[in-house]
């Protein structure tokens, strides 16, 4: 599974900072979904994807989606 944070944030002109502060997570840990060092649960996702006004499915990218 690819996660396809950092285009939807950049898609959507969000900073690190800005959807940490929406989101609660810290940015560090964005930026290491981002970069695929770690992977995001479920509610992370969903929480993004609220923060980012897109489905959880935009977030990333799997033969079984």
């Amino acid at each position: 599974m690819k996660v396809l944070l950092w285009e939807m944030r950049t898609k959507k002109n969000c900073t690190l900072m800005q959807l940490a502060k929406k989101t609660g997570i810290g940015k560090s840990t964005l930026n290491n979904i981002e970069n695929g060092k770690t992977s995001p649960t479920l509610f992370q996702l969903e929480t993004i994807a609220i923060a980012l006004d897109c489905h959880i499915s935009d977030l990333y990218e799997s033969d079984y989606k």
